[in-house]
């Protein structure tokens, strides 16, 4: 009874604690969602389908908002920089929560007050759905950032794939996650998942807004930045991958033009989907899992594999954009409650295709062009159609003509409400339960926004990457700058504004980096240098010399300096031509000085030619100002860079793919793959073989490698083909090859032992062709043990090997490390001779009673360090194992010479005690 009581207890007490987060995220039930569903009006039902946007903070009951809230039932809206929805520092952040907490309390007040329908005069009650306030903060301040104060300034997507670290990745993840669910955000567009597989020079393209151009890596970084998202956010953030199907294939940006990229649905799969199906279908946990896809409005050439058809932009393409969705990796996740979502409707790309036959663009056909592909909701943005004054007029015409259609024609409303349902059910993943004390978020949790910049530094110090010259003739060409040397920094910068009315902040300070150098090394630190010895200007001050337009101090400053410090923030106004030209017009201000880049943005927009006159080249990736503070540090030497490109940069033969091919330096390890499930270490350079379990003709093992690692010493990609052989010792004949692909670097492959002899496993992996042999001699009774021999690492694979004693000499010691018989006739015949020998001097030095003792000390000995090998005494067998059969001699001839030692001292104590007893 005791017992039931205190069980009792227990349960009650349970029922009383807090509901963990990962039941609070849990799916809710069909019935759950009916309720809500069933208790909206078609006006109410089409509203949750768009996400729209305005100008300013007013919320007002005068407001455009306010009216599309209560009269029009919007499922959203996204807060954008542009539209100034966000006020000057230092209020940007508590503005931005109340912002959100007053358009969430509109949305409630709606719910709660009856209004009187103007057809029959009865009290008519909306349901309650909280709004979806999205945002875009990629990082990287601004224009990928919509909030420029206040946050934690995170990096650019492509400074964390420089790191090539997934835990990274996901701090980020959670920093952003925390900061904006902190803010009330609920929706958040990102990560960008696309893959930059051929970087363009001359920019345009997605820049450091990608992970980088490796579909496998992207996957996986994206895999963690969302996964600490929901983390971050205590899964209160919905993260909406972008840009789908990927756009990192087009030359231009998704929002200024649609753009058309030549490649089959099979091709997409390959590369561009790739990363997508990590974050969906194959996503690795709920965790990492991403809730929706932002649809891109991008075409494709050849997409059936027909190269003269060009689908419509896939947001508007219902054939296309359904097929995609049908594929196993995405199929699951959809019928899940995966949303899609288009991208924004408002862009001149949109507005561009429509015209482009010379039409007008109407904004309520485009809507309905995306929601019939397959879209759940529409972004409609900063919408302008050509039949309406401003965007929240045509914002409107369009909600309504969607409340007509739904009310004329069935087959609309049920799409409408299976839209609307997936919405709801995302809606209520997040807060449960439909209520205003759910939604609003405590204003004290602004206390902690913009303090993890540890995490900034991080991935500052672990991105940085050095692009010319090679790590190991830096030293001799970038010298530790002197106290009396003079430094000139010409930096990229531009100033920029949090809203129209705010003030400029500088994007890069001119001085940014020189103001750095001080705090770390300056007169207060060190004292390395001082601001005499430093002078900053921009790069329009380089321009305007170049253009001959008045005789500046720069002039006079460069041509006295001994180091020159270019800082790039990207190559969007023609920044790389600006260089390139001051390299071409003006050689004689750059003689016999150090020239030093650090690139704040893409480290690919110079040519070879470019590049060779620099002194050091250095990729940053990001602008914020822990970037800033490494680039310093690199200058001065305090930091080594560690990072590496994620994408191909041609200027320096830096091709991505080779560099992500296994590094053919490595011995690739290999292992039995225990039953056990225990984890197998990493093999390490050793010549001491490793014992283990035993098998019998007709099992089968199963063999795997270690982590096969890239040239940059990161895990190989999912995918790189292994082949593991099993030959026969003698024959030089391969009985079987089994070819396997990598998981998280690792290859497995079973054998079946269907044959007797000495059988040896390797496995390669192209271009790495050495690696640890398994070998194991089967006979047709008993049980076998396999071993593991890692070879002798060479300096280099292309010179030849020295013979080494690591593989037993065939035929005098077996693969298990026991001596065969032809080991025993050696051994005994040279015991035999070494006791001749032994006699011989003994009778010329001391006598036939002295040589006879010392030719038994021998023999003896010899004999007793055989029996002590061939007996596997205290693990010995490795020995013969991996020294064959000059180490059996080596081990009877130490024997011996023990042996020797005992008899000679019997000799001289014998005739000791003759002395004494004459």
């Amino acid at each position: 009874m005791r017992l039931i009581r205190a069980f009792l207890l227990i349960v009650f007490l349970a029922m009383l604690l807090p509901t963990p987060i990962g039941v609070q995220a849990q799916t809710p039930t069909p019935f759950e969602v009916s309720v809500v569903l069933n208790s909206m009006s078609p006006e109410e039902r089409v509203g949750q389908l768009f996400l729209v946007t305005f100008n300013g903070t007013d919320i007002s009951s005068n407001s455009h908002i306010y009216d599309l809230i209560y009269r029009h039932h919007i499922g959203g809206v996204v807060l954008l920089g542009q539209n100034d929805n966000f006020v000057q520092a230092p209020d940007t952040v508590a503005q931005a929560h109340a912002l959100i907490e007053g358009l969430q309390k509109l949305e409630w007040e709606n719910s709660s007050n009856p209004v009187t329908d103007l057809a029959t005069g009865d009290p008519v009650n909306f349901a309650y759905a909280p709004l979806f306030v999205g945002v875009a903060q990629e990082g990287n301040g601004y224009p990928t950032d919509q909030i420029l104060s206040g946050l934690t300034p995170l990096p650019s997507e492509m400074a964390i794939g420089a790191t090539w670290n997934k835990e990274l990745s996901q701090r980020v993840g959670e920093v952003r996650g925390r900061e904006l669910s902190a803010l009330g955000f609920n929706l958040y567009f990102g990560p960008s998942l696309d893959v930059l597989e051929d970087p363009s020079i001359s920019g345009g393209d997605l820049g450091t807004r990608v992970f980088g151009g490796d579909s496998f890596w992207v996957g996986e970084m994206g895999s963690a930045y969302i996964t600490g998202l929901h983390g971050g956010s205590e899964n209160k953030l919905l993260v909406i991958a972008k840009h789908f199907p990927g756009v990192g294939g087009s030359d231009r940006l998704p929002e200024e033009e649609v753009s058309t990229v030549r490649k089959s649905i099979e091709q997409l799969r390959l590369v561009e989907l790739a990363p997508f199906f990590s974050v969906s279908g194959n996503a690795v946990t709920p965790e990492s899992t991403a809730d929706g896809l932002l649809v891109s409005h991008i075409r494709y050439q050849g997409f059936q594999g027909n190269i003269r058809a060009t689908t419509r932009p896939i947001s508007f393409d219902s054939q296309a954009l359904k097929q995609i969705l049908a594929l196993p990796e995405f199929s699951t996740w959809y019928s899940n409650g995966g949303l899609v979502i288009s991208d924004d409707l408002g862009t001149r790309a949109v507005s561009e295709f429509y015209t482009s036959g010379g039409g007008q663009f109407i904004a309520r056909t485009a809507a309905r062009d995306a929601f019939l592909a397959g879209n759940d909701m529409m972004y409609l943005g900063n919408i302008n159609s050509s039949d309406s004054p401003d965007t929240y007029a045509g914002t409107v015409r369009v909600i309504d003509f969607f409340a007509q259609k739904y009310r004329e024609d069935p087959a609309f409303a049920q799409r409408v409400d299976e839209s609307v349902a997936r919405i709801l059910t995302v809606k209520l993943r997040v807060y449960r339960k439909f209520d205003l004390s759910h939604v609003l978020v405590p204003v004290s949790r602004l206390s902690d926004l913009g303090t993890a910049t540890d995490i900034a530094f991080d991935v500052a110090r672990n991105s940085a990457t050095l692009i010319s010259p090679d790590q190991q003739d830096l030293a001799a060409v970038m010298p530790l700058p002197q106290a009396n040397e003079r430094m000139v920094f010409l930096t990229d910068t531009s100033n920029v504004k949090q809203c129209t009315q705010c003030a400029d902040q500088p994007l890069l300070a001119v001085d940014a980096l020189e103001q750095s150098i001080l705090q770390l090394y300056g007169p207060q630190s060190g004292d390395q240098t001082t601001s005499y010895w430093l002078t900053s200007y921009s790069l329009q001050n380089l321009q305007t010399m170049l253009d001959r337009l008045e005789i500046p101090l720069i002039e006079d400053d460069i041509s006295t300096a001994n180091w020159i410090v270019i800082s790039l923030t990207d190559a969007s106004q023609g920044q790389p031509a600006l260089i390139s030209r001051f390299f071409r017009e003006r050689p004689d201000l750059l003689r016999d000085k150090r020239i030093i880049l650090f690139s704040f943005g893409a480290p690919y927009y110079f040519d070879t030619t470019t590049i060779s006159k620099f002194t050091a080249y250095f990729a940053l990736y990001s602008k914020q100002p822990q970037f800033v503070d490494v680039a310093a540090r690199l200058l001065f030497k305090e930091l080594t860079p560690v990072g590496a490109s994620p994408v191909s940069i041609s200027g320096i033969g830096y091709d991505l793919l080779s560099v992500l091919t296994p590094d053919p330096s490595q011995s690739i390890p290999l292992f039995l793959d225990l039953s056990t499930g225990s984890e197998i270490p990493n093999a390490v350079s050793t010549f001491e073989p490793t014992p283990s379990p035993l098998f019998r003709i007709g099992d089968t093992i199963s063999i795997r490698t270690g982590v096969i690692t890239d040239n940059n010493g990161n895990p190989v990609p999912d995918g790189t083909p292994v082949q593991f052989s099993m030959m026969l010792t003698g024959e030089g004949s391969v009985l079987k090859e089994v070819d396997a692909v990598t998981v998280q670097g690792v290859a497995q492959a079973p054998f079946g032992l269907d044959k007797p002899g000495l059988l040896e496993i390797h496995a390669t992996s192209d271009p790495a062709v050495l690696s640890t042999l398994l070998r194991l001699d089967v006979s047709q009774t008993g049980a076998v043990a396999v071993t593991v021999i890692v070879p002798q690492q060479t300096q280099s694979i292309t010179e030849t090997p020295e013979p080494t004693a690591v593989a037993p000499v065939e035929g005098y010691i077996s693969s298990a490390g026991y001596p065969r018989f032809p080991a025993w006739l050696v051994a005994m015949l040279f015991i035999m001779l070494s006791s001749v020998v032994g006699y011989t001097a003994g009778l010329r030095i001391a006598g036939r009673r002295s040589a006879f003792r010392w030719t038994m000390g021998i023999a003896l000995g010899g004999l007793a360090a055989y029996n002590y090998l061939s007996l596997g005494m205290f693990g010995i067998v490795n020995w013969l194992t991996a020294n064959g059969l000059s180490g059996l001699l080596t081990f009877v001839l130490l024997g011996e010479l023990l042996g020797f030692v005992a008899g000679w001292t019997w000799a001289r104590r014998n005739y000791g005690n003759r002395n004494q007893t004459q």
